[in-house]
């Protein structure tokens, strides 16, 4: 079913392997869930051989332990749980796989924009029903928040700093009230919130001033911090995992040589420290140098190797994939790469060679053109 769509959700994917967990799990579990909370926890960081399983579970996700343990506590309580951080810090995939874990359903999603309303987290309306037939639970279009109320499952909403605080002052309603009113309706014209019901809500830490969130939903919620990843075997980890994914969804043998894979780890940890030290935002890249983003630069070269090259992943298509996707202003951002081309990576292509040289073609190239 997964191989139907482009991208399948985490209870699709994983779905066999869900099952056999299920199968074998006989510790407790609150509320409905369908995995207890030992087992999710196996399922997102992966099985170890203290487990006891006959069978070993992947890493899904790459991050402390504590964050992971404190998630499912939290969804286990009454309480919505807020993974806050910076972009690409993996807060969405997290999400999604406790989601899924848990109630085998993790499509119940708002996406928070400045757009949203309170419709969009509790109900609308089918214009033609209501005026065939009037108002009544039937001319109801309940939201994904709502819809993972009736259902006593996991709702989530993303992005929540960027939604206004109407959208967020109606939310501290649901989760301290635990129902809606439908106020247009005479006779069943409340939901109540099942057994199970919780909110996963991210935030970016970046948006800080977008839309505060205000004392009352702070409250209502329990907050786990993502950090960034800076170990380099963890960040070579996932994107490693990434990678693999991709070249499966796109049926392409392909292999991601280690050195290249050391030269992107590399690149933006230089450029990382550039911009720790710089003293102005114009010496700054733009760019949020996440684990996200090397990933997104490591996807551009493959697939531009698959289609335009000899199916072979080259130093100079990585860089020119890198100076690509980070130059996004001109000629601030162009200026920055140009200086760590000549004050780091020619530098180092002379004094450790390998495929070093050839990236550094590559990215001078690349950043000719844009100029």
């Amino acid at each position: 079913m997964s191989d139907d769509m482009l991208r399948a959700p985490a209870e699709v994917k994983y779905a066999e392997e869900l099952d056999w967990l299920e199968s074998v799990d006989d510790n407790p579990k609150p509320f409905s869930w369908r995995l207890s909370p030992r087992m999710i926890r196996i399922f997102v960081l992966g099985s170890e051989r203290s487990d006891g399983l006959d069978r070993e579970i992947p890493q899904k996700w790459f991050g402390d332990r504590s964050f992971v343990e404190r998630s499912i506590v939290t969804l286990a309580s009454d309480r919505g749980l807020l993974l806050i951080g910076d972009p690409g810090t993996g807060k969405s995939w997290l999400a999604e796989l406790l989601s899924a874990a848990i109630c085998r359903n993790s499509t119940l999603v708002v996406q928070g924009t400045a757009g949203t309303t309170e419709d969009h987290i509790k109900y609308s309306w089918n214009v033609s029903m209501v005026i065939a037939k009037g108002q009544s639970r039937e001319s109801m279009i309940p939201s994904p928040i709502m819809t993972a109320m009736e259902d006593g499952v996991i709702g989530r909403f993303e992005e929540l700093t960027r939604s206004t605080s109407d959208v967020q002052d109606a939310l501290i309603s649901i989760l301290s009230e635990k129902y809606v009113s439908i106020p247009e309706l005479n006779d069943d014209n409340i939901v109540f919130a099942q057994p199970g019901f919780s909110i996963i809500a991210t935030a970016n830490s970046r948006d800080r001033g977008v839309n505060d969130l205000s004392s009352a939903l702070k409250r209502r919620f329990n907050f786990v911090r993502i950090p960034v990843v800076t170990n380099k075997k963890s960040e070579a980890e996932i994107v490693r995992f990434r990678t693999e994914e991709l070249l499966r969804r796109h049926r392409i043998e392909l292999d991601l040589p280690p050195t290249l894979l050391d030269i992107l780890l590399q690149s933006f940890a230089d450029l990382r420290s550039a911009a720790a030290s710089a003293t102005s935002d114009d010496e700054k890249l733009e760019s949020a140098l996440s684990t996200a983003e090397q990933i997104g630069v490591l996807e551009d070269a493959i697939l531009h190797s698959n289609f335009f090259g000899d199916r072979t992943l080259r130093a100079q298509t990585l860089a020119g994939s890198l100076v690509g996707s980070l130059a996004r202003r001109s000629p601030e951002d162009l200026a920055i790469l140009n200086k760590y081309w000549h004050g780091v990576v020619e530098p180092r292509s002379k004094k450790d060679g390998g495929e070093w040289p050839e990236f550094l073609e590559g990215g001078r190239e690349a950043i000719a053109t844009l100029s």
